[in-house]
Formats: structure tokens, C-alpha cells, sequence
């Protein structure tokens, strides 16, 4: 949609229609990964609307791209992408119409309540099946099955402690980095601003960029690690001095990284009055 389209469809008055619109920047050059998850997103909602019982006349979704628009862009005062926006058939945008996608995301799901709250209109999401879980879980357990197949006369390293407290680790990671909720969220991966500076941390505690569950992985997996070179240092069998000086190798990883952490978290809790090390 240009800006003569725009003018005619969404900000002509009056309207008996409400329409939402995403801006956007979808052209390779512009460099918007975000825009493209955003895009495949919105598609699914407007589809979901049209093929629903709710489908009406009183609300219609279009998009506009940067390239095709920059007026619309300017005339609005934006200057970054994606951002979606409704336009009630009567009365002024209010501060509600603009969705913030930096709390809530911007997964079909959250598209839908957010239009729920601006319009009443009840939308409910219609994925296109997705087999690639199926496909990926049926490779997993034939993989397993082999390697069980292969090694059915030799099954001890079941009873691998260090093989289960491996994979315990990595489900502890998963969990407490933040994954779950960028898998019902659907951030961005990061934050780029029209003036190119890029963002990898949030700066909310109400949000968080897919960038930031790695870098919370790798801190705790590290502080991990430092905790378990002290173990192994206490508990193994030779040297002491040597096993001083790997015990505090590891308490200087811990400690390091622990802070590194706290600073983390002071970044995004603002007020959060503890520090350790690094600030």
C-alpha cells in the first residue's frame, strides 16, 4: 500500500470499518530479519480472519513497506520496523492502537488479543500444519533406536552418570534461560534502531530478545562449569598444590561469571540494589 492508498483506505473519514496495519521493510536491502518473522505472522492472522466466522466488513488488515511508502512512514513519525497499528473507523489513534511488540511479541496469538482489545473482534489462529517437529522427533527416536540396536549387547552407558548429568544440565539451561517464553512470545532476535545500533539485551524486565537466552545459557553454563573444576579439584585424588590451583581457577570462573550475571540482571531490574565484582 503507497501513500495514496493509505490516505484513501485508512485515513479517509468517514469510515464505517476499523483497519490494522503493519509498516514494515521487507526488502533484502533493508536488512530486516524481524520484519520477515513479523510478516509470516500477520499473514497468518489476517488468514485466520478471513476464513473465521467472525469475518465481517467492519475490519480489514493492510500493510505498508517502507520502499513502497515512505511517506506513510514519515506522516506517522516512525522511524523503525515492524510496528503494527489500528485505526478505529471513529475518533483519534489513541496510545492503545500502536502495539507494543517489545512486551508482548509479535506471534499471531498476541496479534489476535491485542486486535481483541482495540476492536472487540474475537480472532481465533489457524496454523498451516507444521510437520517439521514431527519430522525432527521420528529422526531422533529412529537414531536412538539404532544406536540401542547397535549396542544391544553392551547397554552400560545407560548407566552413565556423567551422560545423564550432561542432558540434565542442558534441559536446566533451556528452562532457565528464558526459552519457553520466546517459544510462546515470539521475540525478535534483537533490536536494531533506524540508526543501526543494535540492541542484544532488553531493556525491560518485561521482555527479552531470542539473543539473550544464549548469552543467559552461556553465563550459567560457565558458572557451572566453574563450580564443577572446584568439585573435581576437592575430590580428586594427587598433587595438592596442583589441586589448589585448579580450585581457584575454578572459584575465579565462578565468581566472575556469577557477576557478570548480577550485572545482567541489574541491566534489566532497574533499582536491583546487589553487585558483585562488576557493576
Amino acid at each position: 500500500m503507497n501513500h495514496e492508498r493509505f490516505r484513501q483506505f485508512v485515513r479517509s473519514s468517514p469510515r464505517n470499518y476499523s483497519v490494522v496495519v503493519m509498516l514494515t521493510a521487507l526488502s533484502a536491502q533493508r536488512q530486516c530479519a524481524v520484519c520477515r518473522h513479523a510478516h509470516d505472522e500477520f499473514l497468518i492472522l489476517a488468514n485466520s480472519f478471513r476464513y473465521s466466522q467472525a469475518y465481517s466488513n467492519n475490519l480489514f488488515f493492510a500493510m505498508v513497506d517502507f520502499d513502497e511508502g515512505p511517506d506513510v512512514f514519515q506522516s506517522l513519525k516512525i522511524s523503525s520496523a515492524p510496528v503494527f497499528m489500528h485505526f478505529p473507523a471513529k475518533g483519534k489513534i489513541k496510545k492503545g492502537d500502536t502495539m507494543d511488540i517489545q512486551r508482548v511479541g509479535y506471534s499471531a496469538e498476541a496479534l489476535a488479543k491485542w486486535v481483541n482489545e482495540r476492536t472487540d473482534i474475537t480472532i481465533r489462529i489457524f496454523r498451516p500444519p507444521n510437520y517439521s517437529g514431527a519430522i525432527v522427533l521420528t529422526m531422533l527416536v529412529l537414531l536412538v533406536g539404532g544406536v540401542m540396536y547397535l549396542r544391544r549387547n553392551n547397554l552400560d552407558f545407560l548407566y552413565n552418570k556423567t551422560t545423564w548429568a550432561v542432558a540434565a544440565l542442558c534441559f536446566c539451561f533451556a528452562m532457565t534461560s528464558g526459552q519457553m517464553w520466546n517459544h510462546i512470545r515470539g521475540p525478535p532476535f534483537f533490536h536494531k534502531a533506524h540508526t543501526g545500533q543494535v540492541s542484544y539485551i532488553h531493556g525491560s524486565s518485561q521482555g527479552q530478545f531470542i539473543v539473550e537466552t544464549y548469552i543467559v545459557v552461556i553465563l550459567n553454563a560457565a558458572t557451572v562449569l566453574g563450580m564443577i573444576i572446584m568439585c573435581e579439584a576437592a575430590a580428586s585424588k594427587g598433587d595438592v598444590q596442583k589441586r589448589k590451583v585448579v580450585a581457584i581457577v575454578g572459584l575465579v570462573v565462578v565468581a566472575f561469571f556469577f557477576s557478570l550475571v548480577l550485572s545482567f540482571f541489574r541491566s534489566k531490574a532497574h533499582g536491583y540494589p546487589y553487585s558483585f565484582l562488576l557493576k
